[in-house]
């Protein structure tokens, strides 16, 4: 097998070629056909989540079919569509896997962090965690929903059902958490880097009823908004822009630090929530209803070896909605 490979944090991928996977008891080896490029692989690269390991294959949204399967594995077959999500695998007997919070797990694994990823032709699995996708859609089409969505799908859970709804950074998660929304019945907002009128008007293409920058307030107070981007500076704008009672709900693995503000921003019952990785329930869920919702994924393909452009064109904002890497 091929891959990209970070071999030494703030460095660039390297093309690596590997020896086979092999899948253990209960694991798959899935023969990849797309990997969703996620701010999360830049905070990997640039070493900004804890106990980082290299060498690491990064990748975490990998659809693709299995082509090995292990002792003890059901449910799945050989030639099978999946998707490969974040959360790899969870202990199962800790305090939080067992009240059915294994987003909490305290001992988990996480795909393209703490096991290889999908920046590759093939990579190993829990067959647990991983999702069947049938045969709907295209390989590409769908790989940001495998974190993009499934995130962006448990942070619109946890923001509650308030019908006016903000979105900072609009990105991958936000593209389609907007459509999500939308066929939901709420009224969208999105707000992106200050003076981004392309992105703006972006997000007017996909039904938000406003768009403006993230240094703006909208019309009226929003009952919920979530902030995608890795910016601590927008969670007291966020909070000024929500009403008495409601909600912000930050939505990302890794955020710059957020500044102190007046506590009068955060008093009349506001709340400031955080969202931690997803659960396997979130995925099935989400991808039931995505079909239904007719869900569309703007995507910029990139050759697998160049995924280093990739992830630069990322940094920079350089495409709309969501990369992915095709080997």
């Amino acid at each position: 097998m091929n891959a990209m490979v970070l071999k030494k944090i703030g460095t660039e991928l390297e093309w690596t070629e590997l020896a086979d996977p092999h899948p253990g008891p209960g694991e798959i080896r899935v023969k990849v056909s797309a990997c969703g490029v996620c701010r999360t692989d830049l905070h990997v690269v640039d070493g900004e989540l804890p106990d980082q390991k290299v060498p690491i294959i990064p990748g975490h949204e990998i659809v693709g079919r299995i082509d090995l399967v292990g002792a003890g594995v059901e449910g799945l077959s050989l030639g099978e569509r999946v998707g490969i999500p974040w959360l790899g695998h969870t202990c199962g007997v800790c305090p939080y896997c067992r009240s059915g919070h294994e987003n909490l797990c305290d001992h988990p694994i996480f795909t393209g962090y703490t096991r290889n990823g999908g920046f590759a032709t093939a990579t190993i699995a829990d067959a647990r965690f991983a999702f069947p996708l049938g045969e709907t859609g295209s390989d590409v089409a769908l790989a940001p929903l495998l974190c993009a969505g499934l995130i962006g799908w448990r942070s619109l859970v946890i923001a509650g059902e308030g019908k006016k709804l903000g979105l900072y950074g609009f990105g991958a998660a936000a593209h389609i958490m907007a459509q999500v929304a939308q066929r939901q019945g709420r009224s969208v907002f999105a707000f992106t880097r200050p003076g981004d009128v392309a992105t703006q008007a972006f997000a007017r293409q996909l039904g938000a009823i406003w768009a403006g920058g993230s240094d703006e307030l909208p019309l009226e107070p929003l009952d919920a908004t979530i902030i995608f981007a890795t910016v601590g500076e927008l969670v007291p704008r966020a909070l000024k822009a929500v009403r008495k009672g409601g909600r912000v709900v930050c939505a990302g693995i890794h955020m710059s630090d957020i500044p102190s503000f007046a506590y009068q921003l955060l008093w009349e019952e506001r709340q400031l929530v955080s969202v931690a990785n997803l659960t396997r329930q979130d995925g099935v869920d989400f991808l039931r209803l995505a079909p239904a919702m007719s869900i569309v994924t703007k995507t910029t393909s990139y050759p697998l070896r160049q995924a280093n452009q990739a992830l630069a064109d990322l940094r920079a904002g350089r495409f709309e909605g969501a990369a992915v890497l095709v080997p």
